[in-house]
């Protein structure tokens, strides 16, 4: 499957990243709302086109995850989404998980869905353009979680999605995520993140998963954010690398890390360093939502007709992480 393990290399080159603009119509009706803009088809897709069609993307950004809305709408210029993003030297992907639902027997932990019709819906979304896809797995750090269970039914959805996908000639995006949300240390973080990343494996290997041909997306060892155990960001960068290094296969070509929580600043920091330690082959990256897109956001809500000035908020942003990506960010270049 050399043709995944190139799609993955285009989307990761040089530095760039992923632009995760998968938001559920419900989660981008929130973000709207918080900067009292109203959420209409038209103003989510007027929002998504100023960045779709900004020079960031040429540059920076190698990939991009759409919603079901998106990938079906036509800008302004009646060209299809995932036409605009080809176009501008991007890679169109697409979330194909239907959200992470109550787990049976662990009413505490959540079990994402959407197996069901999933091969239907991945030929659907091949036709539309679409290169990779994306699954989102979510895990809880408490006293008693993530539990056995929780840990081997995500891991097992995570594996099946990859099989599907690339049966469907994708690049599958394995997102293992450990919540940032919680009282636990980052030692807690770094043990639980192991647990998880080492069985999801286990399962992808056992569904047979080409492993050249995915996309990691883990969350970064941190504290949880009602912790009173901070670490450095040097530690930061230094725990998610040796965590990563004990627990991917080598085969694995890149790692794509969310941003879970962190601002935009702490994110794109982080990214630095861990690049700048980074002492493995991973190409190390991101795939980032809101830390790609709040500044920009902020800034669109003022005035929903200045696109260029948006743009020029959004193209600093993916140069910066894009930078990163390469251990060549300093806090000077924010100013």
């Amino acid at each position: 499957m050399s043709e995944l393990h190139d799609i993955v290399l285009k989307i990761l080159e040089r530095g760039k990243g992923i632009l995760a603009a998968d938001e559920s119509t419900g989660t981008m009706t929130k973000r709207l709302e918080n900067v009292n803009v109203p959420s209409t088809p038209e103003n989510r897709l007027l929002f998504r086109e100023t960045l779709f069609s900004s020079s960031g993307m040429s540059d920076c950004i190698g990939g991009v995850i759409l919603y079901d809305e998106t990938i079906k709408q036509e800008t302004s210029k009646k060209i299809k989404i995932p036409e605009l993003i080809s176009k501008m030297g991007s890679t169109p992907g697409i979330k194909v998980d239907t959200g992470a639902k109550v787990l049976a027997g662990s009413p505490n932990e959540k079990i994402t869905e959407g197996l069901d019709g999933l091969r239907e819906r991945l030929k659907e979304y091949h036709k539309l353009g679409a290169k990779f896809t994306k699954w989102r797995g979510v895990y809880i750090i408490t006293k008693n979680t993530p539990s056995r269970l929780s840990i081997q039914s995500n891991a097992h959805a995570l594996a099946r999605y990859s099989a599907i996908v690339q049966e469907c000639k994708m690049v599958p995006i394995v997102e293992p995520e450990v919540l940032m949300d919680g009282e636990h240390s980052a030692r807690e973080c770094y043990e639980k993140t192991s647990e998880v990343i080492k069985k999801c494996f286990d399962e992808l290997i056992l569904h047979k998963v080409d492993l050249k041909g995915i996309i990691l997306k883990p969350n970064m060892i941190l504290a949880g954010n009602k912790s009173k155990d901070k670490i450095s960001n040097e530690e930061v960068a230094k725990l998610t690398i040796k965590c990563l290094k004990n627990s991917v296969p080598f085969e694995v070509p890149g790692i794509a890390f969310l941003s879970g929580g962190q601002s935009e600043i702490e994110a794109t920091e982080n990214l630095n360093l861990i690049n700048k330690y980074n002492d493995t082959d991973f190409i190390m990256s991101y795939s980032y939502g809101r830390a790609l897109q709040q500044s920009a956001l902020k800034f669109w809500s003022k005035n929903i007709k200045d696109i260029e000035g948006t743009q020029k908020v959004f193209n600093h942003r993916a140069k910066m992480n894009t930078l990163a990506a390469q251990s060549k960010w300093s806090k000077d270049l924010e100013v």
